[in-house]
């Protein structure tokens, strides 16, 4: 059994430790930090989009794109939205540094990609006008 001193030097000497008060006093020191944190997470992560060009402005060319999307791309791509369908959302793609794979979003990077596929993306076998059709609307997203 321990002395009544020895006790007493085992009990921790801070007020954190000493219960539920002394738990909720650091708690609220540390809110506000972990809220600034957090916040700083957030607004690093969210950056707006630009926005896609709408429809009535269109070049026929690009109109053209939007029916070859329609047909060939969109069962697996959203044409508006980052979020992903079977594929990645194409919203801004050509507007941003790079694609989802990490590579620049030049017209012969999506020309390989759309012909070749990449890995679960099948290959898109197109005529030259489709392809150029396509790309013009790809650059409106």
């Amino acid at each position: 059994m321990q002395s009544s001193a020895s006790a007493k030097r085992l009990r921790p000497q801070n007020n954190a430790a000493r219960g539920p008060a002394g738990i909720i006093d650091t708690e609220m020191r540390i809110l506000p930090f972990v809220a600034a944190v957090g916040a700083l997470a957030a607004l690093a992560g969210c950056r707006q989009l630009p926005p896609s060009k709408p429809a009535s402005q269109w070049t026929a060319q690009e109109a053209r794109g939007s029916a070859v999307f329609q047909r060939d791309c969109a069962r697996c791509h959203y044409p508006t939205s980052t979020s992903s369908l079977h594929g990645p959302g194409l919203q801004a793609l050509t507007k941003q540094p790079s694609m989802p794979s990490g590579m620049p979003p030049t017209d012969e990077r999506l020309t390989y990609v759309i012909l070749h596929g990449r890995t679960m993306m099948p290959a898109t076998p197109l005529s030259d006008s489709d392809l150029q059709d396509l790309l013009a609307y790809l650059h409106t997203l």
